[in-house]
């Protein structure tokens, strides 16, 4: 009998670094080599056996060499290894499993970070619908609009337990249910299966591809480019 050949792995290591500063807090994004510039992109580095002796190791050589940090304790935190992270063209890439790491620092301690171009952002930037420090965030109506009009699986390609109706009750607070702050990955993994964010369209989903060609086609009738 022949054997089966194995789908190729690669181990990607990334840290989210954050950072408290007069109540807002911010995470650490590295630089874009290529052209000198801050990115909107955790750093990230793949791990190298023969170079670093353990994942942590690994880690803290890429921060350092993206960002000019020098990390104090870390935590390792999630193992992502869903197919289609990190998809190159055509998807035949090596399979790259990513363990996330975090780490707090403070601004003032990372002044070397204007030496490898990295930066800190604001956290709310990148999820604002999460913040409720002074009222309701606007962007949740739109977003409870699209969530209501996705025509969902009724239990998810996962096979949930639950529906997406409950789920939204439970995670969105739909129907009177209270808002959790705890349930924000919840949150985050309802608006990546809909398409609604740029990683679901970056990973080729089909929830994604949909909305988009929904936009576009709302933005012919009106005479005007999709954003």
């Amino acid at each position: 009998m022949a054997d089966t050949p194995l789908t190729p792995i690669e181990i990607g290591l990334t840290a989210a670094i954050v950072a408290v500063e007069d109540g807002e807090p911010a995470i650490l994004v590295a630089s874009d080599d290529t052209r000198g510039e801050t990115r909107a992109g955790l750093p990230f580095g793949p791990f190298d056996p023969l170079a670093h002796r353990t994942f942590e190791i690994g880690l803290r050589a890429w921060v350092e060499a993206q960002t000019g940090l020098r990390v104090g304790y870390v935590e390792q935190l999630y193992t992502f290894g869903d197919r289609g992270r990190h998809a190159g063209p055509a998807d035949v890439d090596p399979h790259m499993v990513s363990v996330g790491y975090l780490a707090l620092t403070s601004i003032e301690s990372a002044a070397s970070l204007k030496i490898g171009g990295a930066g800190f952002e604001p956290w709310y930037r990148f999820f604002p619908w999460e913040d409720w420090r002074e009222k309701r965030p606007a962007i949740l109506d739109t977003i409870m609009r699209l969530l209501g009009e996705w025509n969902a699986p009724p239990h998810g390609e996962l096979g949930r337990a639950l529906g997406w109706r409950e789920r939204l009750r439970l995670c969105f607070g739909v129907g009177g249910s209270p808002w959790d702050e705890e349930k924000a990955l919840d949150r985050y993994e309802m608006l990546y299966e809909a398409g609604l964010v740029a990683e679901a369209k970056r990973d080729g989903r089909a929830a994604a591809l949909a909305h988009r060609l929904a936009q576009c086609r709302q933005a012919r009738a009106r005479g005007c480019a999709p954003s």
